[in-house]
């Protein structure tokens, strides 16, 4: 299954973090890298504190998309990842963005698509910029294709890092 993970951070050393989720990530037993985007530099959005690195990475895994979440909170875990409240700051942020083009509703433990994935520049810039040559036809399911998603967040501020 062709899995799509959303990235973040802003606490602590906000680069550095996201560059070690995407290697423990490929390190996960039942999940192969296929690629990660690059890093983008987003302020935050509906929260506080400095500004966001971001990326998406591409996974193919055998892992069933609860038993994915489940691996995604155990490397936010290894990152001191916090809940205290609502888009708190956080050391560490993972995302199940998209499993194939499946929709699952356990709320609240797990949605896919990802619900807000379509409103937020620093999830379709990154995913874009993979689905160009992994996926060019990529379309979040009940919400249509990238290309006329991405029109609707033009307005958000996102920098490309180099």
């Amino acid at each position: 299954m062709i899995a799509w993970v959303g990235i973040g951070a802003n606490l602590g050393d906000a680069r550095a973090n996201v560059l070690d989720a995407v290697a423990r990530l490929a390190r996960t037993p039942g999940v192969k890298l296929v690629r990660a985007s690059s890093l983008y530099r987003t302020a935050p959005i509906d929260s506080s504190g400095d500004d966001y690195v971001n990326a998406v990475a591409c996974v193919d895994t055998t892992l069933d998309a609860h038993a994915l979440l489940a691996a995604l909170h155990d490397i936010e875990q290894a990152h001191g990842r916090e809940r205290p409240y609502r888009n708190a700051p956080r050391t560490l942020d993972l995302d199940l963005l998209l499993y194939e083009d499946e929709r699952i509703a356990d709320a609240p433990t797990l949605i896919v698509p990802h619900p807000r994935m379509h409103e937020r520049a620093f999830v379709l810039v990154p995913l874009t910029e993979l689905a160009r040559d992994l996926a060019p036809e990529l379309v979040i399911p009940g919400r249509g294709p990238l290309a006329l998603l991405l029109l609707g967040v033009a307005g958000q501020d996102i920098e490309r890092l180099s």
